[in-house]
């Protein structure tokens, strides 16, 4: 028989369920009220989203909480002169810093000092760019920079976000307050088809809660580290990691990714001048294999040569953005070199030849001697295929004969081969 401690347990969970429900029902039926009830969004709709890994730019990397309706507007011109849209590029989302307040109905309220406009008109410039539109909030009370959070909120800010004509939220984890995760960025996500528009939602909660495991179906990225920082590999104990850092962490995670289902590797730091040209290389490089999101964080309206280069090469692109949407697998490890391959919706592979040690690799690779394994073997011994090197933008053979390079330190050689018939 169950005893009265017990039994008083049970009831207050009861009772704590039937608060929240209400609370957010209260929440949602005000939000309706101000707003207009929406038509909700399937979940079949929902999950069509982010096809292909997003791609676009990024607030934080570069400016941090130096946001303004002005900077924005200056990088969605941007975005679409220097040719990053054309090579597909379309988010422009503005992270933490830019909410100030909430009013006394509740509504999130937009720093009036550096968004005068509002976030309509900022949103409607930006879609008259031809691109999409996204903000930055947290599952928590506050977010990491202290600005007012969407806990207790969601359904009322989702509803804003769809009204202001917000395409895409990325959803922090500071001040979570003991929530769990799953549960927090679930509802969330009830939210955003509750809102009745189809609102990519990037789930960012460090990889702390194992969120691919989760995480499909109810957002369509997930970062799986903490912050990105501007180098090669480094690894500090307030959180921040470099490129080969993530890529570790990234490498067993093949399984959770594909289209709609993303493992995000972090924002780019492609141009904010922390690493070598090579280096920049290989993080734009490995981010493609990977099929991670491809979110630039550099001042996009003064970028060198070097980093349109590297942001816009198209082939490298295309590899991230294959539909089949598979992420390459690290098959041979040798310590300081590695091989990642990568299977193409077009029966092609995506082949990277990876240098982590601070001396040139002088490659002689047999590829008859050597078979791929991925999802399965292939061995050119039976097939021919052609080489091509995607940052030399030309065919450097075949597989008949040995593949011959120096690859820098800490670079990369990009390769996709075709087969030969």
């Amino acid at each position: 028989m169950p005893s009265l401690l017990l039994l008083k347990t049970n009831e207050m969970n009861r009772l704590l369920i039937t608060i929240c429900a209400a609370f957010c029902c209260w929440q949602t039926v005000a939000a309706q009220q101000f707003f207009g009830k929406p038509k909700p969004l399937n979940d079949s709709l929902y999950n069509t989203l982010a096809q292909t890994p997003p791609m676009g730019w990024n607030s934080w990397n570069k400016f941090g909480c130096d946001v303004s309706e002005d900077l924005i507007k200056s990088m969605a011109d941007a975005m679409v002169e220097s040719g990053m849209k054309d090579a597909g590029y379309k988010y422009i989302v503005i992270d933490d810093c830019w909410q100030i307040d909430r009013d006394s109905m509740g509504n999130i309220v937009p720093d009036p000092a550096k968004f005068p406009s509002g976030m309509k008109a900022l949103a409607d410039y930006v879609h008259s760019k031809g691109l999409l539109f996204g903000l930055y909030s947290c599952a928590g009370s506050y977010t990491c920079q202290g600005r007012p959070g969407s806990r207790g909120h969601q359904f009322q800010d989702a509803l804003q976000y769809a009204r202001w004509g917000v395409d895409y939220l990325k959803y922090d984890w500071c001040s979570d307050e003991g929530q769990n995760a799953q549960a927090a960025y679930a509802t969330m996500s009830d939210a955003i088809k509750e809102s009745g528009r189809p609102i990519v939602l990037s789930i960012c909660e460090w990889g702390e809660n194992e969120p691919w495991k989760w995480g499909k179906g109810i957002g369509h990225l997930w970062r799986v580290t903490a912050d990105i920082r501007d180098c090669y590999e480094c690894l500090f104990d307030w959180g921040g990691v470099g490129i080969v850092n993530i890529i570790d962490k990234m490498a067993d995670l093949y399984p959770y990714a594909g289209p709609g289902h993303w493992n995000d590797a972090e924002m780019l730091e492609v141009g904010n001048g922390g690493m070598t040209r090579d280096e920049y290389i290989t993080h734009f490089s490995m981010w493609c294999m990977l099929a991670a999101p491809l979110m630039a964080g550099n001042d996009i309206t003064k970028m060198s040569a070097e980093t349109k280069e590297i942001l816009m090469n198209k082939e490298a692109i295309a590899v991230d953005q294959d539909p089949l949407g598979q992420q390459a697998r690290r098959f041979m490890d040798m310590g300081d070199h590695e091989i990642w391959a990568k299977p193409l919706a077009n029966g092609e592979l995506a082949i990277c030849f990876m240098n982590r040690s601070e001396l040139t690799w002088h490659l002689d690779y047999d590829w008859r001697k050597n078979a791929i394994y991925y999802a399965h073997e292939v061995s050119f011994r039976k097939h021919e295929y052609k080489v091509r090197d995607l940052w030399q933008h030309k065919d450097i053979g075949t597989s008949k004969t040995n593949l011959k390079a120096d690859i820098p330190t800490h670079g990369v050689l990009m390769l996709r081969l075709t087969p030969v018939k």
